[in-house]
């Protein structure tokens, strides 16, 4: 294993753990609105998926490059799902319409 890959390993570990941390201590109230920032970013995340894909050259990257614009489309999508059913929790019951 080189340096550069342990380097590389450490970082993605120590992200994981900060992000947790970060997250689980998140208020209930703040939940819709970071929500919609993280889809704001996960939509950049799926023009990077996109531009990478399109610049494959081989079998191997132009599979990759389709599971990252999937598992992207994927996350922008359900994100948007959770947002639009948290959004519908505050909004009181109406009265049915005559």
């Amino acid at each position: 294993m080189t340096n550069e890959l342990l380097n590389e390993l450490t970082f993605f570990v120590l992200a994981i753990f900060v992000g947790f941390e970060v997250i689980s201590k998140v208020p209930t109230i703040l939940h819709t609105p970071l929500m919609s920032g993280t889809n704001a970013i996960h939509g950049i995340i799926l023009v990077g998926a996109l531009l990478i894909a399109a610049g494959a050259n081989s079998p191997v990257t132009i599979v990759l490059g389709l599971v990252a614009v999937t598992l992207a489309t994927t996350n922008v999508v359900g994100g948007f799902v959770v947002t639009d059913r948290m959004l519908e929790m505050f909004k009181g019951r109406q009265a049915p319409k005559k």
